[in-house]
């Protein structure tokens, strides 16, 4: 259980490893999609090839415009690419840098869907049977009286009528599927060689500025998640305090005789404590306005110098001769 809580904490607190889990898990549906789709080529010259295409490419956009949108990555792009400059200015690196990540997990699911489909060879059968020249192949049925286009449209179809105790359709499948499946893995391969050539030539580039860029795109999402974060504090103590004011207004007033004030505990004391300090001083409609209005329009810059050297302030009472009786430090 404890591991369990350590493993939470740690996709918590690191929205990579978030970004990275959705990514693989949309491969996972893809691949679990792929194996229940139940695949009928209509084994028709004028449909097969624009049916098998489109099995084999519409689904790769639907789940790669899929992979954009949860991306946290790009609601980080387009803030940062739109926003006004105001005090912090632009860094095109980073942007680039959030475009390139959010790209790369984009694509993850598409390409598995595509690499699933050429290596099992369903689509391409269906695609590229009729591009097959027949005259490499024996046992043709000639005697079906059929155009030898539509005799190869219907390859696909293992249970036509035409091919039964023939075995000029699986000569023509084992064919085409060989050429899907050498696709899907040149495919695969050529993927792997430029991920380790990416590995390798990265430490031949400046490493400062990639550490650079990589801590202040990690910044803006930190910083983004640390602002909704202190909105969504700031909106419940805000409706608080407005629905017990309203209740309070509409209360008459009551005459109590009471032989003292009610003593209120450290608890509720350090509750309200906490409750103004989570207002930070914004109490009006428009300064909620106003507030959100600058945190869009003027970032602020980065310079934490005036918090960080705060000036703090110390009490001392002093008796009338001058000597300090105590001090609040």
């Amino acid at each position: 259980m404890e591991r369990l809580k350590l493993v939470l904490q740690y996709f918590q607190s690191n929205s990579e490893s978030i970004s990275n889990g959705i990514c693989v898990i949309l491969a996972l549906i893809s691949v679990k999609l792929y194996t229940s789709f139940d695949f009928n080529c209509p084994c028709i010259p004028q449909y097969n090839k624009m049916y098998a295409l489109g099995v084999m490419f519409v689904p790769p956009i639907i789940l790669f415009l899929l992979g954009i949108l949860i991306n946290r990555h790009t609601g980080v792009m387009l803030d940062e690419w739109l926003r006004p400059v105001g005090k912090r200015g632009k860094n095109p690196a980073v942007v680039k840098y959030l475009f390139s990540a959010m790209m790369q997990r984009a694509m993850l699911a598409p390409m598995v869907w595509i690499l699933v489909t050429l290596l099992d060879g369903k689509c391409f059968i269906c695609a590229f049977s009729m591009s097959v020249d027949p005259k490499y192949f024996s046992g043709i049925p000639n005697n079906t009286g059929m155009d030898l286009v539509k005799i190869l449209a219907k390859v696909p179809c293992k249970e036509d009528i035409i091919f039964r105790n023939n075995t000029f359709r699986k000569a023509v499948s084992r064919y085409v599927r060989c050429y899907s499946q050498a696709i899907g893995w040149s495919i695969l391969l050529i993927l792997i060689l430029l991920g380790a050539l990416g590995r390798f030539i990265k430490p031949c580039f400046n490493q400062a500025n990639f550490l650079q860029t990589r801590y202040w795109s990690n910044y803006l999402d930190i910083e983004q998640k640390l602002f909704d974060e202190t909105c969504v504090l700031h909106a419940r103590v805000f409706a608080r305090k407005c629905v017990v004011q309203f209740f309070e207004g509409m209360r008459e007033d009551v005459w109590l005789r009471l032989p003292r004030p009610p003593v209120r505990t450290k608890e509720e004391e350090e509750e309200e404590e906490e409750e103004h300090e989570r207002l930070h001083g914004i109490t009006r409609h428009d300064q909620v306005d106003h507030i959100l209005n600058t945190w869009y329009g003027c970032k602020p810059e980065l310079d934490v110098t005036k918090i960080a050297y705060r000036p703090k302030v110390y009490i001392t009472w002093e008796d009338r001769e001058g000597r300090a009786v105590y001090s609040d430090v």
